[in-house]
């Protein structure tokens, strides 16, 4: 092992250091062991793949747009379409996008009701 820093492929948090064969991350806790995950790419670590309503590949971070009025519980008015909800964050599970929605807050939509924008 080396003694270049190696960041979390987690939080991306520099202050990793090394236990026996293992990098620990003091943040998230996370442990890894760097000579599995050194030909790994961000996206195939997390094992998490979603697509929106086109096909695109979405990650965290990306921005979308809603592709058709949604309605939502407990609110007279829907999400209309054409809604840009920035900064998602993927999740497992059939609502598999976490977000902020202007007008509306934080929810969950499905990734085949938006589109990569």
């Amino acid at each position: 092992m080396s003694d270049k820093i190696i960041p979390c492929p987690i939080c991306k948090c520099e202050y990793t250091y090394a236990m026996d064969h293992l990098m620990v991350c003091p943040e998230c806790a996370h442990e890894w062991n760097p000579s599995e995950t050194e030909g790994d790419s961000e996206g195939a670590s997390s094992g998490l793949v979603v697509k929106d309503a086109h096909g695109n590949l979405l990650q965290d971070g990306d921005s979308v747009s809603i592709i058709k009025d949604l309605p939502v519980k407990g609110f007279s008015k829907a999400i209309k379409v054409g809604t840009k909800v920035t900064n998602i964050r993927l999740v497992e599970g059939d609502h598999n996008i976490d977000c902020k929605v202007p007008g509306f807050g934080g929810m969950a939509l499905k990734s085949e009701f938006v589109k990569k924008v």
